[in-house]
């Protein structure tokens, strides 16, 4: 796929529930994966909720990592969301995953500002990184019928991730910043 190539992504719930579908632009791939761009005002929607994005952001999505995570530019609440997820799947310019409730969420180091939908544990400070769902994980292991090797992926991804975040590893040491500046000269003109 070439650079600046409108894609679209579709999340499902597992079981193919609807959730989150928005459009996107390809961006390029380096050595950690496809990374895909969406510009503020990108519209989000998914049963029930919908919102447009305040800041840039860009997604890294790994060639065979259960994840997808999300790099934002400055001015919301936090600065990393990582959806722990069935690794992305590409159809033709359609990316398709199955999110898998956990996420892995790394504060702005600036003071939070709650706009929209935040994390269920708002007492994180700046800078701190956490994990969010871990209810939601547990109830639709049992609600949805998620297969042992499902849970047994999804919560190692989860706990891998946590640890490269918090000790700054690539992607997580500022690999994102080439891609949030390649979506702003792709969307300039």
């Amino acid at each position: 796929m070439e650079p600046g190539t409108q894609i679209r992504c579709e999340m499902t719930k597992w079981g193919e529930r609807p959730h989150w579908q928005f459009a996107g632009i390809y961006l390029g791939a380096d050595r950690h994966g496809d990374w895909v761009g969406f510009p503020q005002g990108t519209h989000n929607q998914r049963p029930g909720y919908e919102f447009h994005s305040e800041v840039d952001c860009v997604t890294l999505v790994p060639a065979h990592g259960w994840y997808a995570a999300t790099f934002h530019a400055p001015g919301i609440w936090c600065d990393l969301y990582i959806d722990v997820a069935t690794p992305g799947r590409w159809d033709g310019t359609v990316l398709r995953a199955v999110d898998l409730d956990l996420d892995v969420i790394r504060m702005s180091p600036e003071p939070p500002t709650f706009v929209g939908s935040a994390p269920q544990n708002r007492a994180a400070g700046p800078g701190e990184v956490f994990v969010d769902d871990e209810d939601e994980f547990a109830e639709h292991q049992v609600a949805f019928g998620y297969p042992a090797d499902i849970v047994g992926s999804a919560q190692a991804s989860c706990d891998e991730l946590v640890r490269a975040v918090r000790a700054g590893l690539a992607p997580y040491d500022g690999t994102h910043q080439r891609w949030l500046a390649e979506l702003s000269r792709l969307t300039a003109s």
